[in-house]
């Protein structure tokens, strides 16, 4: 749970929206402290009093201007230390018993200047994709956005000839941070971007996948994920569609012989052969019958092995 603020704090923060009003979020309010502000006026005007007040109000109008300035995100650190600069030029010029109109107005020229010197916001790529450059900083409201732009990018139609090769790269028309994860799902028989039907190709972790030589089974959607630091940047997707007859001398029956060899159904895993005991077998009504036809069919065997080998002895020998 919070702690309260402190009961001195809370009107220094109603006296701040007060007196900034409608441009209480610019850049001045996100890149330097009511604190600094506060101070500056307190050595232009001295005590407390109605004066302080309109220097705190014309502080805030002449800082209107950048209001709605949007920057590069990676830019904010350089704009900070441009403001603290000022806070401290300000001060100089406070001192010097300067007039602080004339010293807010010019200090926010300025920062005009530097805002128009930092490194622009770079546009978001379309059409997907999660674009980390692109992101902005808005003094209105002293928050940034990225690219309003969805994750999943739209499915790219592959068509191969049976028994070619397929290649799919996972590559992306916007700049990606370092240490970029692959990971590769396929959705057997589907053109779908429901994350649902996908599972996962193992031995698949680089920016290409390649499938050779292709076959019918292939036929589905393969989805590549890009990930940094777990966070995720963007999903491909490619439907692969065969196309072709099949290989030269293979005839319908070879492939219906091949598909049924193929078919593992999951259930037959669950299946346990049955292995009787001794006394099962004994128990079944025909087990004497069975038992007896067994020995015979043995016995036949046996002799005729025999008589086979002393044919082969007395063959040799009268050789």
């Amino acid at each position: 749970m919070a702690l309260p603020a402190p009961a001195s704090s809370v009107p220094v923060a109603l006296l701040a929206l007060a007196v900034l009003g409608s441009s209480a979020w610019a850049c001045l309010l996100c890149f330097s402290t009511f604190t600094e502000r506060l101070g500056v006026c307190r050595i232009f005007t001295g005590v407390q009093g109605p004066g302080r007040e309109k220097c705190q109000k014309a502080f805030a109008a002449a800082f209107s201007g950048l209001e709605d300035s949007e920057i590069n995100y990676d830019e904010r650190s350089h704009l900070h230390d441009s403001f603290s600069q000022m806070i401290h030029s300000l001060q100089e010029a406070a001192t010097a018993q300067g007039s602080y109109e004339v010293a807010f107005r010019d200090a926010a020229e300025k920062m005009k200047e530097v805002i128009a010197r930092l490194k622009g916001v770079q546009a978001c790529i379309p059409p997907c994709g999660l674009q980390e450059v692109a992101r902005r900083f808005h003094c209105r409201g002293c928050f940034s956005t990225v690219c309003d732009l969805p994750l999943d990018c739209p499915v790219q139609d592959v068509t191969v000839t049976r028994g070619d090769q397929a290649l799919f790269s996972c590559a992306v028309n916007f700049p990606l941070p370092e240490e970029i994860t692959y990971s590769w799902k396929f959705a057997g028989a589907l053109r779908t971007q429901d994350t649902s039907y996908f599972r996962n190709v193992p031995r698949a972790h680089g920016y290409v996948a390649r499938i050779r030589p292709v076959q019918p089974r292939h036929r589905g959607t393969f989805s590549c994920v890009i990930k940094h630091d777990q966070r995720l940047l963007a999903r491909l997707y490619f439907f692969l569609n065969v196309t072709g007859p099949p290989p030269r001398g293979e005839t319908e029956l070879q492939i219906a012989f091949r598909e049924v060899l193929r078919w593992a159904p999951r259930d037959a895993e669950l299946i346990e052969p049955w292995e009787p005991s001794l006394g099962a077998l004994l128990a079944r009504p025909d087990a004497l019958t069975r038992g007896l036809i067994a020995a015979a069919a043995a016995v036949a065997s046996a002799t005729a092995t025999l008589l086979v080998w002393m044919f082969f002895r007395w063959y040799v020998s009268g050789n």
